[in-house]
């Protein structure tokens, strides 16, 4: 959630103690003396390997979220950078025959350079190794040892260089190497290794009381809930002091007064947050605490436990809120080096362009799940969301205003009950989208804008302006086209955030000039306005990719086995892909023996000591709501699927889960079942009604 300060643009120190924090929920446009902030950050990403599709997602999600809070009027700062420090890395340097210096160099270029060609923007790119952040860390370390949290003393336990992390005997995983030997794994299945030396620590034992009084009165502090569980069940298990830094190896930041010790990487990365926003005096300070933390799911325990404690320690406020997003996998299979199928995202923006990248990434994977990249699932969205749905739209609408001769927008009129329909649907559309962008579901938000681009399609076929031009009715075709171009300019703003290049190429096409944002001017289109401008040049937004096309691209950016060939006469990867996803063939006579209904789920609830099932009463057009049970917990929380529109398999036999739990029905779905999407139908669709 965004906080709010004071409207002065630069605060100086005498002015920080009436920077109070004030959480709003509502339209801050309601409130125009007030300036409403919002920092939000991605992890600094650790150069030892170049960026694929998982670091491309967390980074536009931050991005997304930046460019939305900027269209609300917000004063907003989107920072990201690398992590360049630590053992890892000089080992890695000293292997491919450079310095530590040269190695990171080499890698943080690529990274720096990546984030253009995905249209992302931020307004800061931190390098742990600059000048500006080694300051602010050695800074903050003597705040939290004049605070008395820092002491000297000999460090023996197990180390993971690949983790960068100390981990206790009861967090390690007992099994057997390749020669048979028992061996000890760290969570993450990496080596470790027991390491006795001189260090530093971290009175983080006495912070366990304060982090779980500060989790109880902060209960959205940790995103999803579970990861916030997990976090809380860590620290109500006890803190042992932190080693926070090394003396058997130098790439690193120096222990002020102390340089034969090399700050732990931990302590050093997460402070990139904080630094980037400059002295103690600068006017970006204003942004501290930080907004948001977007991370992955295996560094929420350093993000929500440990920063938080260097964070009190020092003096300064913990940041708002940690998400933790899940894991990408790549056509159904984990990424890895065996597996060769670490997605570089740059190919693929170049061969669908940069917001079909965007838009894929958004909308088919739920933040704080586990979710997969599949090659054909996009190419599927590409036509049927973006092509059919949205370029679709706008080039019927073009189109009919050249057949009409109009240039101009037509003259504002009320028009009747379908124009008042789409109007609403147009404000219930933003009204949705800014609450899930608020609650930082950006899936939910395109699931609602795309609602109704569905139902400005619909509009269209409806009133069918065709007919009204070719019965001479010009007063009501002027209406209709004047809606549509309205309904336009309203897509392209709400799209703004997530297909920036497209959205400003539907205001071209428009004849609209393009977006800037200001502070405390929102944009966001709550309310209906009527098109007003001479309309520009119409051209494909997205241009349907045939058969060939498909082909070609995924010829270029499925993953190469690096097995050995296949035999003469096998399946090509794509074919291959294709045939493990094939039944048995069955005639339709079998199919229609499935009864598939439209199912509007009414209620939702968890069913005690069972962690993946919910109890749901769905209404599926008989006189009283079904009972179905589905395991569905792990990827839904119950209040996210009331209302929800879902197809049921209705003539199943019952399933008694015992003690008198029974389901009477299934829900069709897909993927994991910790990152399950369900198969749904437009809002439209009337609940009993048979899918064929």
């Amino acid at each position: 959630m965004p906080l709010l300060r004071s409207s002065s643009t630069s605060p100086g120190p005498s002015e920080k103690a009436q920077n109070r924090v004030i959480w709003l929920r509502g339209t801050p446009s309601l409130l125009p003396t007030m300036t409403q902030r919002f920092y939000v950050t991605t992890p600094i990403y650790y150069l030892n390997a170049a960026p694929h599709v998982g670091h491309a997602y967390s980074t536009l999600v931050a991005d997304t979220l930046a460019r939305y809070h900027r269209m609300r009027g917000h004063d907003t700062r989107f920072l990201t950078g690398t992590d360049e420090h630590g053992l890892k890395i000089q080992q890695a340097a000293e292997k491919a025959g450079r310095s530590p210096q040269a190695h990171v160099d080499l890698l943080a270029n690529e990274f720096r350079q990546l984030w253009p060609k995905l249209g992302i923007e931020p307004d800061d790119f931190l390098r742990t190794t600059e000048e500006r952040h080694i300051r602010r860390v050695q800074d903050l370390w003597r705040r939290v040892a004049a605070n008395g949290d820092i002491y000297l003393g000999h460090y023996e336990g197990w180390y993971c260089v690949s983790d960068e992390a100390f981990y206790t005997e009861k967090e390690l995983i007992d099994s057997i190497n390749e020669e048979g030997k028992p061996v000890k794994l760290s969570p993450t299945g990496r080596p470790v290794e027991w390491v006795r030396e001189p260090g530093y620590f971290f009175r983080l034992s006495r912070y366990q009381e304060r982090l779980l009084k500060f989790y109880k009165e902060n209960p959205s502090f940790v995103q999803p809930e579970g990861r916030f569980n997990e976090v809380k069940r860590f620290v109500e298990g006890g803190l042992e002091d932190l080693n926070i830094s090394r003396a058997s190896f130098s790439w690193g930041i120096p222990v002020p007064d102390d340089p034969k010790h090399i700050i732990y990487v931990w302590f050093d990365a997460l402070t990139n947050y904080w630094s980037a926003l400059g002295e103690d005096n600068d006017p970006l300070q204003r942004f501290w605490p930080c907004d948001l933390h977007l991370v992955g799911k295996e560094i929420s325990r350093f993000h929500a436990v440990y920063w938080p404690a260097f964070l009190m320690a020092a003096g300064l406020p913990p940041p708002r809120q940690v998400y933790a997003h899940g894991w990408l996998t790549v056509n159904g299979e984990k990424m890895s080096k065996s597996a060769n199928n670490f997605l570089p995202p740059a190919p693929i923006a170049e061969e669908v362009g940069a917001d079909a990248l965007r838009y894929y990434l958004l909308r088919a994977v739920v933040l704080g799940q586990d979710g997969d990249f599949n090659h054909r699932d996009l190419l599927a969205r590409i036509n049927s969301e973006l092509g059919n749905d949205l370029g679709n739209l706008l080039n019927r609408t073009l189109g009919l205003c050249s057949k009409a001769g109009l240039t101009e927008a037509p003259p504002p009129a009320a028009g009747g009950e379908l124009e008042a329909a789409l109007r609403a649907e147009a404000e219930e559309a933003a009204r949705k989208a800014a609450e899930a962008m608020d609650a930082v579901a950006p899936h939910r938000a395109l699931d609602a804008i795309w609602a109704f681009c569905r139902a400005a399609n619909v509009y269209v076929d409806k009133t069918a302006p065709w007919k009204a031009q070719k019965e001479g009715n010009t007063a009501r075709l002027h209406v209709i086209l004047g809606t549509l171009l309205s309904a336009c300019r309203t897509l392209a703003l709400l799209l703004g955030p997530f297909l920036p290049q497209k959205a400003s190429e539907m205001r071209e096409q428009l004849g609209l000039p393009p977006l800037t944002t200001r502070v405390n001017r929102d944009l966001w289109p709550f309310t209906w306005v009527d098109y007003q401008g001479t309309l520009g040049k119409a051209a494909p937004l997205f241009p349907r990719l045939d058969d060939a096309r498909q082909k070609q691209i995924l010829d270029a950016l499925l993953p190469k086995p690096t097995e050995a060939p296949s035999p003469v006469g096998a399946p090509k990867a794509e074919e291959a892909v294709a045939d493990t996803m094939t039944l048995p063939v069955i005639d339709y006579e079998k199919f229609s023996e499935v009864d598939l209904r439209v199912g509007l789920v009414l209620s939702a609830e968890r069913v005690p000591r069972k962690d993946k099932l919910l109890d749901l009463r769905v209404d599926v057009g008989e006189a009283q709501p079904r009972r179905i049970v589905a395991g569905l917990a792990l990827s839904f929380k119950p209040e996210d699927l009331v209302g929800r529109r879902v197809i049921v398999v209705a003539n199943l036999r019952p399933r008694d889960f015992g003690k008198g739990l029974v389901s009477h029905g299934m829900l069709l779905a897909t993927g994991p079942s910790e990152a399950l999407s369900l198969v749904s139908v437009d809002e439209r669709a009337t609940p009993g009604s048979r899918v064929q």
